[in-house]
């Protein structure tokens, strides 16, 4: 499998990007420089070319609007779900649904996901969430509404 890595500025930093030919397979949350952003990707495919896959042009223009305040729309974006369990995928589907500006509990996006006492395996799903932003694990909160784990921190969960 043929792996791309390449990185995006925006408002908030630098967010690295990986794909296939199949679609995106990662992006991290914004980092301080452009090294940082393509660390792990790097680190987990150290065979990876540095370049900007044809069908992730889009896909940058939109993470920079996005850091920019502006309404984006993540949910047609091409997944290569090569690498994930079926669960997964069922979980990341639900979580892309969630509007921008709204927020549903581990508990709500289990039962949608099929798996209705299935809220701690979507906090594990959430919180090894190869897509932040494309798919938006910050708009999952605890049941009480209350900001839980985030990769970023929480300040950053309750910026986005």
């Amino acid at each position: 499998m043929e792996i791309t890595i390449s990185a995006c500025r925006t408002a908030w930093g630098w967010v690295g990007t990986v794909s296939s030919a199949q679609g995106l397979l990662g992006t991290t949350l914004p980092a301080t420089s452009r090294e940082q952003a393509l660390a792990p990707w790097l680190q987990r495919w150290p065979h990876a070319q540095e370049g900007l896959a044809s069908h992730l042009a889009t896909l940058h223009e939109k993470l920079q609007r996005y850091f920019r305040g502006e309404a984006v729309n993540f949910s047609t974006e091409a997944l290569d779900t090569s690498q994930a369990t079926e669960f997964q995928v069922r979980v990341w589907e639900v979580v892309r649904a969630i509007p921008c500006g709204q927020t549903h509990s581990y508990s709500w996006v289990a039962n949608q996901a099929g798996s209705p006492r299935g809220a701690r395996a979507v906090g594990r799903v959430m919180a090894t969430n190869p897509l932040p932003i494309v798919v938006p694990c910050h708009r999952v909160v605890g049941q009480n509404g209350q900001l839980t784990g985030f990769g970023g921190g929480l300040d950053m969960k309750r910026r986005l």
